[in-house]
């Protein structure tokens, strides 16, 4: 992890991109961490937003303590539904 002044990076922010492309840079002021810059070149916009969306990971987070379904169950699952959909009526 790379860290960088703020006043260093008003005079570098194009290589400071670049290098938060490999990796996580640590902006610091007065010597105390401030920001990270994390480069996202290569995603799309929608995985940008969810990524950095605090309600959409708050949302996995209370998904995830959630009761879980096997794949062979959702499987079982999927199959029933359609066997009642193909009956003849």
């Amino acid at each position: 992890m790379k860290t960088i002044s703020i006043r260093d990076l008003q005079k570098n922010i194009r290589k400071c991109v670049d290098v938060s492309q490999k990796e996580h840079v640590v902006v610091t002021r007065h010597g105390k961490p401030a920001a990270i810059v994390i480069g996202v070149e290569g995603n799309d916009w929608e995985d940008v937003m969810y990524q950095t969306s605090p309600a959409f990971w708050k949302m996995i987070e209370e998904r995830r303590k959630g009761k879980t379904l096997s794949l062979s169950e959702v499987r079982k699952r999927i199959e029933a539904k359609w066997k009642k959909q193909k009956r003849p009526e």
